[in-house]
């Protein structure tokens, strides 16, 4: 290949990954010189998990017909990913050597990404509000998925006591997926959407998104970088090269292609959930572990992300991108 085609391709994938992650690094700097601080990321971080997210997933799953959705084996490509890499890294755990409780955080790490704010933000970057309708129910369901492996995953691991009842209750409450829930629900019973819904979506895209990643990137505490251990650096690596590139052999077997195979695997790229952290403190586990995981994927993720995007535009496997603007 050319050079000239070969800074094309990486040219394209900076396009997707480049705001995204500029954003996070952009709170990195904010933070560290005292322009933002901890209360800021917190009340950011509330009102993107409580109202913002909410409304852009409603809007999202609302303008979707799902009488013509078809094909839907994307959305069972990443739910069998997530299997597959589930039991892979338990397998890889058990050679390691590990302890149960670091198995227990090592693999939540290995398979859930942060697809509420970041795989959102990859695949609106990629594909516009077509990615954000792709990505929708994808995000309802391995979310539901996510959580009930870790509850399940965490129990074994770490002897915790919630129920299956708690956790159902749980999602139930969750934002996220009432939001998703209540948009499929208009879409299906075909009811009007206020002319407000799309435009106020819209601005969550272009302008409270962003916000929200320069949320992530203040809430990285860069002090603990030289705290990393070598189990640190291999769930890293499971996350963002192990986990997607399992993601995008099983959506290629399944004959996935196109935007499809493009949002799931941006889905699957995305780095570690800061919710991980919060299931793990509660189950008493490695905390420190699970932070420095976190931290860490998310600094090198914008790497990993252009990387893999770039191999598959380059495969002509992701389907057409949105024009740069």
């Amino acid at each position: 290949m050319a050079d000239s085609d070969t800074l094309k391709l990486i040219v394209t994938a900076l396009s997707v990954s480049g705001p995204t992650f500029g954003w996070v690094l952009l709170g990195v700097v904010l933070r560290r010189v005292g322009v933002i601080q901890q209360r800021h990321v917190d009340a950011i971080s509330r009102v993107a998990f409580m109202a913002a997210l909410p409304v852009l997933l409603f809007a999202s799953a609302a303008l979707v017909d799902y009488r013509h959705l078809g094909d839907a084996r994307y959305l069972a490509a990443g739910v069998v990913a997530t299997f597959v890499t589930l039991f892979a890294s338990l397998c890889y755990c058990r050679w390691r050597g590990f302890s149960l409780g670091d198995t227990g955080v090592f693999v939540q790490a290995s398979y859930r990404s942060n697809l509420a704010i970041v795989g959102i933000a990859l695949c609106h970057a990629a594909y516009g509000e077509a990615g954000l309708a792709l990505a929708t129910l994808p995000l309802a369901v391995m979310t539901a998925l996510y959580n009930m492996l870790a509850v399940a995953l965490l129990n074994a691991t770490h002897g915790g006591q919630r129920s299956p009842r708690a956790m159902l209750l749980g999602m139930l409450r969750n934002p996220l997926l009432i939001g998703i829930g209540l948009g499929v629900a208009v879409s299906l019973l075909a009811l009007p959407l206020p002319a407000l819904v799309p435009q106020v979506s819209s601005a969550i895209s272009r302008y409270f998104i962003p916000l929200t990643l320069v949320a992530i990137g203040g809430a990285i505490q860069l002090n603990t970088l030289h705290r990393l251990g070598r189990t640190t650096w291999e769930a890293a690596g499971w996350r963002l090269c192990v986990g997607p590139a399992i993601g995008v052999a099983v959506a290629l077997l399944m004959g996935v292609r196109g935007q499809a195979l493009g949002v799931i695997f941006l889905l699957l790229a995305a780095p570690v959930a800061a919710a991980s952290f919060v299931m793990v403190v509660a189950a008493r586990g490695n905390s420190v572990l699970a932070a420095n995981i976190i931290i860490l994927t998310t600094l090198l993720c914008g790497l990993t992300v252009t990387l893999g995007f770039s191999v598959l535009v380059a495969l002509g496997l992701v389907g057409e991108l949105v024009k740069p603007l």
